[in-house]
């Protein structure tokens, strides 16, 4: 399962964090829901199955409830219980398992073949019919006869032979397989846009704080102008310019308050429960951020192409394809079908002519029907050419999600990468427009530079604050896409990084 700290299972729930003050939240990805944990995740099986198999064997045992996320405001939550309570309540989650649910109900539906078929019937009727007869023995020529029948009947139908049987149930099994694959995948996209959404925010936050911290740099500088107004060593332009970048400072503090105050609201949302602001994140700061890959690029495309559930589902729909191809040829072969039936025949009948009999005895019947369909205008053929068109279908989605999967670990390493290296580049950035303002602040109040140097560093130290922010933030969300590509999100496999 991927972790937080970019190490194997260790059989604990972990939560790391830069040891910065302004540090973004590490890993603490999507993931502490099932092995290892002290108890099994709650949330709609996925906390506990890794395989398509197992996902749609829980799927086919339990119903999802339809519930929506209580937040506690007061409560400051991780990412392990974000990931828990959207799959227990995002509706995409729910979806998925009731498609599951329907897989394996159509495979329950399809092993009935292999079982004979028991009705109960029971008639009440009356008739009156004519019955010729020749005139000497009836005066009119015919008998009226009318008879009242009351017959309680057992009638057992069982298939000897149909050549498409096994070739149904083998096409329902692998679909049910596919929706099991897409079970996990749908939880591993809900894991990622739940991960996605708490960077956000925690980029949001740290923002925010830059935004506060440039403000204080602003005053700051006001109040160097102030003094330098009043020792008579400044000018009046001074002050309005250092006036003009405290406003300036005001406005981007406020406009990082109402971005973060946004990303809450995504967040609520991305795990099922009412768009609010109204949520607390767990942001401790004791966490390094990954240092390196823990693969190369060979490993992680074998592992995504082994591992995603996209490829395993089309695979199992590849599978299913063939079996539907043989059961479509299965219909120009004949039926064998047997019929027995038992009854308590009760029946009293009055004619017109002569006197009938009353009767109650038990009846049956027994036949074995061979059914050879001879012509169904083109039916048949329309079956086959269309299941041998789902196959190649099937096949030219293989060859794209095959394409796009290697594609992705691509694109997510070169990323990953060069998130690294921007990650470095920023905190030299930090450091060297943090000597670069005090230096340039220093000079200022000694008379030996003036405000528009200060001013200058001021706004090189906020771009600084505000690119570190983006750096740390960039490399924790390509290292959660990391291990989405490589579909090892709520996985047992160990992580492609390394702090």
């Amino acid at each position: 399962m991927f972790y937080p700290d970019f190490s194997p299972l260790n059989g604990t729930i972990e939560s790391m964090w830069i040891p910065q003050s302004r540090a973004i939240p590490g890993l603490a990805l999507l993931l502490l829901l099932a092995a290892g944990s002290p108890s099994p995740a709650r949330a709609q099986c996925a906390g506990t199955v890794s395989t398509p198999r197992a996902a749609a064997d829980c799927a086919a045992a339990s119903i999802p409830q339809a519930t929506t996320a209580s937040l506690d405001p007061a409560h400051p939550y991780t990412l392990a219980e974000l990931i828990d309570l959207a799959e227990h309540n995002n509706p995409r989650t729910r979806i998925v398992w009731e498609r599951a649910k329907q897989r394996a109900n159509q495979l329950g539906i399809a092993r009935s073949a292999y079982y004979p078929l028991l009705a109960g019937i029971a008639s009440v009727a009356g008739e009156r019919i004519i019955n010729p007869f020749p005139k000497p023995l009836a005066p009119d020529g015919f008998v009226m006869v009318t008879a009242a029948q009351i017959q309680p009947e057992l009638k057992l139908q069982y298939l000897l032979f149909d050549g498409g049987r096994d070739a149904r149930v083998d096409a329902a099994a692998q679909a049910q397989l596919a929706a099991g694959a897409n079970f996990i995948q749908a939880n591993q996209e809900v894991a990622f846009r739940v991960s996605s959404a708490y960077y956000r925010l925690l980029t949001a936050q740290e923002r925010l704080a830059a935004a506060e911290e440039t403000l204080k740099t602003a005053r700051t500088t006001l109040d160097a102008a102030d003094a330098r107004l009043n020792n008579g060593r400044g000018t009046l332009p001074d002050v309005l310019n250092a006036r003009s970048e405290t406003a300036q400072a005001i406005f981007d503090r406020e406009s990082a308050d109402g971005d973060e105050q946004i990303a809450r609201v995504a967040l609520t949302e991305s795990i099922g429960a009412e768009p609010s602001p109204n949520i607390r994140i767990d942001a401790q700061k004791d966490a390094p951020p990954p240092q390196q890959l823990a693969l190369p690029i060979d490993a992680l495309v074998d592992r995504a192409l082994a591992a995603r559930p996209d490829l395993m589902a089309v695979a199992a729909e590849i599978r299913a394809a063939d079996d539907e191809i043989r059961a479509a040829k299965a219909e120009y072969k004949p039926r064998v079908v047997t019929e027995v039936s038992a009854a308590q025949t009760s029946l009293w009948p009055s004619a017109s002519y002569g006197e009938l009999g009353s009767a109650s005895r038990p009846t049956w019947t027994a036949a074995l029907l061979v059914e050879w369909t001879l012509f169904d205008g083109g039916a048949r053929r329309n079956h086959v050419e269309a299941a041998e068109s789902r196959r190649r279908q099937a096949q030219d989605e293989m060859t794209e999600i095959h394409d796009r999967a290697t594609r992705e670990v691509w694109t997510a390493w070169i990323n990953f990468r060069s998130a690294l290296r921007k990650n470095e580049a920023a905190l030299s950035l930090l450091d060297s427009a943090s000597t670069s303002y005090a230096a340039s602040l220093d000079a200022y109040n000694a008379g030996v530079r003036n405000l528009v140097d200060v001013v200058t560093a001021e706004k090189q130290l906020a771009q600084a604050r505000l690119s570190g922010v983006a750096a740390r933030s960039q490399l924790f969300l390509e290292a959660v896409d990391l291990e989405f590509v490589t579909g090892n999100l709520l996985r047992t496999l160990p992580s492609a990084t390394t702090k």
